[in-house]
């Protein structure tokens, strides 16, 4: 059966020069290469100011350090789009059969690391495409190469920023005793964390030590980390 077919539809208007492409789809989805980098300083550029320039910041640190509360406030209180990616929050979108580290490193749970980690790095390529700057937050180890920063940067890009987060013992130990459920650590791990910690001095990575220093204080001496990391990004 033929159906009556109206008169052609005229040609689409073409693109006004300058004006962005559509989007792929109307939730906005950009295809990001694999390995796409993060933005990073470019030659014979002044670096733009931390607090406008679309940057890709990994802060490390061990438990308790105040990775995630930092992270939060310095994406909440920058003056441009930032989003905050947190390694432990998208591990444990795993529900039933979450592999807890706590419970022992093994295959298992180094494999949903692993996921968790190429997620963040997904999910930060995404945002970066779409004009957004991110922080992530994990404990990376520098002693484990096989989970460390090379992970990292395969997945976000070259132009990532690591910052070290690391205040002294007793600190980590104290804040470390306020938490609760499986982010609560036994005394023992919490030192033991702190003391393979401490291998990134001497690593060249900037390191802040927020001992005596609140969130806001903390946030700013990142910023100031970044803005000293966009002029001379550091090797890594």
């Amino acid at each position: 059966m033929q159906y009556p077919v109206g008169p052609p539809l005229p040609p689409a208007h073409p693109p006004m020069p300058g004006a962005p492409p559509p989007p792929a789809d109307p939730t906005g989805h950009l295809i990001v290469p694999q390995g796409a980098p993060a933005p990073g300083a470019v030659p014979g550029m002044p670096p733009a100011a931390p607090a406008h320039a679309a940057v890709a910041v990994i802060l490390i640190g061990p438990a308790g350090a105040g990775k995630t509360t930092v992270a939060r406030h310095w994406a909440d209180t920058r003056r441009v789009p930032t989003a905050h990616i947190s390694l432990d929050d998208v591990r444990e979108w795993v529900r039933s059969g979450f592999a807890d580290p706590q419970s022992g490193w093994n295959d298992h749970s180094e494999a949903q690391y692993r996921l968790a980690r190429r997620t963040c790095g997904f999910a930060a390529r995404n945002f970066l495409a779409n004009g957004i700057s991110c922080i992530l937050d994990d404990a990376v180890f520098p002693d484990r190469p096989a989970v460390g920063l090379g992970g990292w940067k395969r997945h976000v890009g070259p132009g990532l920023l690591p910052v070290v987060l690391l205040p002294g013992l007793e600190v980590v130990l104290e804040r470390n005793a306020e938490r609760s459920g499986n982010r609560r650590l036994g005394d023992e791990e919490v030192a033991r964390i702190h003391g393979r910690m401490a291998g990134w001095y001497g690593s060249g990575l900037p390191i802040i030590d927020n001992s005596q220093q609140d969130v806001t204080t903390t946030a700013r001496l990142l910023d100031e980390v970044v803005a000293r990391s966009l002029a001379s990004p550091p090797s890594w």
